[in-house]
């Protein structure tokens, strides 16, 4: 008591905010629409049938498995499964078949989101974890529809295939401008970098997200590449605009669950995904490496948080012992 006050003690958070996990979801989806819009206008109507039924999926795979076998209180409300949704399908080609797709939905939120917990709970991003899983386990995976093949393509049988830039030929590689506009070969949702900016804009002016992670993890490719290319800018620009590297910096690596918390924390992070990136591109059997990355990343996670989180202000240092000394 002070001054005839009755202090009120309750346990933490003592700052309260409108921000909730449904609001943050929320912002996600819009910041996504504008991949959306160009994803269709590029690979045709299969593209917004893929996203629609993947995040159907995603939905009834969280709502059956928290019902059904957890006996827990359902969480489709928060929007979390949506997002998923989303995002898987903008890591899948557009002729992929769909029951593939609903495949890898199923494993991202039964296996990597539902079996650990939770949103909250999981260690990796689901979207990725499920992405990683159908490359492994299906070829139609690595199998690109040429852009602009036809607005009412459904089916994604008719449509060519070709490679990506990061596979094709010199003379078969778009221009800078195609590259930048998404007509280009890849999965739905990261060709067209105009539209992945535009919402990755959204997110920090919304502060749902800070820029330290897809700076530093865009910046450490740029670098490396500059490099590796010898100092060719063109090289390190079609670097930077080839594969999921924007898609996967702004909208996979941002995650809560699994990215850091603090400042350094984020900024190491962004650095080990930029590293391991290229290390894959450079050297390894793989044309892209963003999934493989992040996923690695997300594992090292804990530990990245646990040597660069500050001390509570009046923690005392840990005295040195004296040479010779024993414990």
């Amino acid at each position: 008591m002070i001054d005839g006050k009755m202090l009120k003690v309750s346990a933490s958070p003592h700052t309260r905010s409108k921000t909730t996990t449904k609001s943050i979801m929320l912002d996600v989806i819009i910041a996504m629409i504008p991949s959306l819009v160009a994803s269709v206008v590029i690979f045709g109507l299969r593209a917004l049938l893929l996203t629609v039924v993947s995040v159907a999926a995603c939905v009834f795979f969280e709502w059956a498995m928290r019902k059904f076998v957890l006996k827990k209180n359902c969480t489709v409300g928060d929007l979390s499964a949506v997002v998923t949704g989303m995002l898987l399908a903008f890591n899948v080609p557009s002729g992929l078949p769909i029951w593939m797709l609903v495949v890898g939905d199923a494993f991202a939120i039964i296996i990597v989101k539902q079996c650990f917990g939770g949103i909250g709970q999981n260690f990796v991003n689901p979207a990725i974890a499920g992405r990683i899983f159908m490359l492994l386990s299906f070829g139609q995976m690595m199998k690109w529809t040429q852009p602009l093949a036809g607005i009412m393509n459904l089916t994604g049988v008719e449509a060519l295939t070709g490679a990506t830039p990061l596979v094709a030929a010199p003379e078969e590689l778009p221009s800078m401008l195609d590259m930048f506009l998404g007509v280009r070969g890849g999965c739905l949702g990261e060709t067209c970098i105009a539209a992945i900016l535009a919402g990755g804009l959204y997110l920090i002016a919304r502060k749902v997200i800070r820029p330290l992670i897809p700076v530093s993890y865009i910046l450490t490719v740029a670098v490396i590449m500059l490099i590796a290319g010898k100092g060719d800018f063109e090289y390190v620009a079609r670097q930077l605009m080839s594969g999921g590297l924007c898609l996967g910096a702004i909208f996979m690596a941002t995650d809560y669950t699994t990215s850091p918390i603090n400042t350094k924390g984020k900024i190491i992070f962004g650095i080990g995904c930029g590293l391991f990136t290229c290390l894959i591109r450079l050297f390894g059997s793989l044309p892209e490496g963003v999934s493989y990355s992040i996923i690695l990343m997300n594992v090292l996670t804990p530990l990245i948080e646990r040597a660069t989180t500050p001390k509570p202000f009046g923690t005392p240092k840990k005295e040195k012992k004296a040479k010779g000394e024993t414990a």
